[in-house]
């Protein structure tokens, strides 16, 4: 038993270092070059599978001036051997992130090194699907933006199933200013118990969900929320104040007019999917959160629970409406400019860090920051979220908000 041990070990050993035995002539330069792409290739499922280089990659080259000639690699790449899993992600709001972030107005105007250089909103939605045109025009602009999907979380080139699995393979993305669901997840009840499970403390069948177990049920690649990523949807809640609320919340985000009718925008809306329009959409996903919480948690109180969660958005729509109002009657009254890209007498919610007034940038920052950690933090687990950093974060943007709109007036007054 110990000699077959040690022939076994040996056979390993000698697997890693010896010539690969798949027919590609890429790993004798890159070995050299980028000793460590070989090192995670050769321990990837891939080289197992005699899945070698140009398999992927495709064309040839012999130097870094001929990389042009290599096929880019994309989700549909992987879809030629993963076409069940590829079918799912087309279907869910992963495959739309490039989409998303070049249909907001404010990204434009980012630094190149923020979007399409990946520093910032690029980093993260380069995931996406992108058709070839728009690969190849933005290979020929010399960008690497778009280019990547599915090593996102399978990161090349060992392309790990079991590293996806983790939850912190979602971390990189779903943190910070907006979405910080990995703070809010990790420092929960459930995260706390995962963390602690996953370094041993407790048993590894210590029940304790991570983002892959609701999110991503049975690995099922189509990432959808109930509420969507804006906390917004058709139709209108039958609470009177709340639909009222959710209207001026919509106009500011420029997908109603004001006169409540829908916009170009709302389009956008629905291609990026971001939002459950119908009754049915939004059952659809909500039935789904269920069947999961049901895993660990009684029918009723995973209902009763979601409905908490709905009531935080309730609550936290109905402060940032009002402040919406607030300067919305700026503009009207003339006290404040409207921008010149806003295309409704709306501040205009999209247009983020670009907006002209330090009113309307904490307006900015009370809907993108806080309003998003209240109702994030409350389906999340997260209390303290939740309550500090989201729903009182939020009266004190409106405080501020109203008095800032007081010293306006009557600075304005005063003037004539």
């Amino acid at each position: 038993m110990l000699t077959a041990l040690r022939i076994t070990l040996l056979a390993a050993v000698v697997a890693l270092f010896s010539p690969v035995v798949v027919a590609d002539d890429c790993v004798d330069c890159h070995r050299v070059e980028t000793r460590n792409i070989v090192t995670d290739w050769q321990i990837s499922r891939h080289h197992t599978e005699d899945v070698g280089c140009r398999d992927c990659h495709k064309g040839r080259h012999k130097s870094a001036e001929d990389v042009g000639k290599l096929k880019t690699v994309t989700a549909e790449t992987c879809a030629k051997c993963h076409e069940e899993r590829f079918e799912q992600f087309a279907k869910g709001k992963h495959a739309l992130a490039w989409a998303a972030v070049e249909a907001m107005p404010t990204t434009h105007a980012l630094p190149m090194a923020l979007s399409h250089g990946m520093k910032g909103c690029g980093g993260c939605h380069k995931l996406g699907l992108k058709d070839e045109q728009a690969v190849e025009q933005l290979k020929e602009e010399g960008s690497m933006f778009g280019h990547a999907s599915c090593d996102a979380c399978h990161t090349r080139h060992t392309f790990s199933v079991v590293e996806a699995q983790q939850p912190q393979a979602c971390q990189t993305c779903h943190m910070g200013f907006d979405h910080p669901q990995w703070e809010m997840w990790s420092s929960s009840k459930h995260g706390v118990r995962y963390l602690l499970a996953q370094s041993g403390v407790l048993p590894d069948d210590t029940s304790a969900p991570s983002c892959q177990d609701c999110h991503m049920v049975d690995g099922d690649h189509e990432v959808r929320t109930a509420w969507g990523f804006l906390a917004v949807r058709l139709p209108l809640p039958e609470d009177e104040q709340w639909a009222a609320d959710q209207v001026t919340i919509l106009q500011a985000l420029g997908v109603l007019d004001p006169e409540g009718n829908p916009t170009a925008r709302l389009d956008v809306v629905k291609a990026a999917d971001v939002a459950r329009l119908t009754q049915e959409d939004f059952d659809r996903e909500r039935n789904k959160m269920i069947a999961v919480c049901g895993d660990c948690h009684s029918d009723n109180f995973a209902r009763a629970e979601l409905a908490k969660a709905d009531d935080m958005i309730r609550e936290a729509d109905h402060l940032l409406a009002e402040a919406i109002r607030v300067i919305a009657g700026l503009y009207a009254d003339g006290i404040l400019e409207k921008p010149e890209g806003y295309a409704y007498a709306f501040p205009d919610l999209l247009y983020f860090h670009d907006a002209p007034t330090s009113i309307e940038t904490r307006l900015f920052e009370m809907h993108l920051k806080h309003r998003m950690r209240a109702f994030q933090g409350a389906f999340h687990a997260n209390p303290d979220y939740a309550l500090w950093y989201g729903w009182s974060e939020m009266v004190r943007d409106l405080q501020d908000i109203r008095e800032k709109a007081e010293e306006l007036r009557s600075r304005a007054t005063a003037g004539h």
